[in-house]
């Protein structure tokens, strides 16, 4: 057993003897590959060990240590050698990167639960990865699209992000940042989160899905507007938004999420156009729609 986790823990005093513990490592979604998050049990009650990052400790901290569905709890954090750790609730479950429409529907609850519960809530909006720390990499990545037509449709999200409602918001829900089980979905990995606008969660985990079932984010064009209309009549239809309202302000946040591969394309030039060129064509295509014109 590491002696390092040992000793992170012994700074945790946690309420059981760490001689019954076994700890085990968890492997990187993206890449298999070992990170900073060990699975700790002891008898019947399993927590997990998370070296954090970025906005971590005071997300959770900020929202989740009372525990409420859709997050794991939060229970302690020590710093060990100069670096952050965290204790959180353990979760089980499937990710969502092959999208059912069951794994959907409860992943779409988690986040209309979480979002109902922080609507327009003042109290927190310094917490964790504000909109005034959010909106410095919005307006950075809009210097990188070289590219007349996407500009001015971004400069559009850029106005669109400062003036909707907010609320508690993932701002990286990619697909494996989302466990499922009978029991609902649970949103992990909350290194950027805050009150943010509304649309940015959702946006995000729509925008990357491919229809390709061997894509590494799969999800059915059916299921993609199953979960517009989805999140609109359980969550955004009660705030006072009409729907064409809704639907133009989503479609520039999945605008904003392809630019983020045009300015990955553009600011690192690794000879590979695939991405960029990708991306591109899906931008092009949302900015002919009528509800975004230019």
């Amino acid at each position: 057993m590491d002696k390092s986790i040992i000793e992170i823990l012994e700074d945790m005093k946690l309420p059981f003897p760490l001689s019954d513990i076994e700890i085990t490592p968890f492997t990187s979604a993206e890449d298999g590959s070992e990170y900073s998050v060990w699975r700790v049990c002891c008898k019947d009650q399993k927590f997990v060990l998370k070296r954090a990052k970025g906005f971590e400790i005071e997300t959770y901290s900020s929202f989740f240590s009372d525990g409420i569905a859709g997050a794991p709890k939060f229970y302690t954090a020590v710093n060990y050698r100069g670096d952050d750790y965290f204790l959180m609730g353990y979760v089980d479950g499937v990710d969502l990167c092959k999208c059912t429409r069951e794994s959907l529907k409860r992943t779409l609850d988690a986040i209309i639960s979480l979002q109902n519960k922080y609507w327009e809530d003042k109290t927190y909006e310094n917490c964790g990865f504000s909109f005034e720390k959010s909106i410095v990499g919005r307006i950075s990545r809009g210097k990188y699209l070289f590219d007349n037509e996407i500009e001015s449709a971004y400069a559009l999200f850029l106005e669109e992000y400062r003036r909707l409602p907010r609320t508690l918001c993932h701002d990286d829900l990619l697909p494996f940042n989302v466990l499922v089980s009978d029991n609902g979905a649970t949103l992990i990995d909350w290194e950027y989160g805050g009150i943010l606008p509304y649309p940015t969660p959702i946006a995000r985990l729509i925008a990357h899905c491919e229809e390709d079932e061997n894509a590494f984010f799969y999800m059915s064009e059916d299921d993609k507007a199953f979960a517009i209309d989805y999140y609109y009549e359980n969550l955004v239809r009660s705030k006072g938004i009409s729907y064409d309202e809704y639907r133009r302000s989503f479609d520039l946040f999945l605008l904003y999420e392809y630019c983020e591969w045009i300015m990955l394309g553009n600011k690192y030039d690794n000879g590979d156009k695939s991405m960029l060129e990708k991306y591109t064509k899906w931008a092009k295509a949302l900015i002919n729609k009528q509800f975004i014109g230019t």
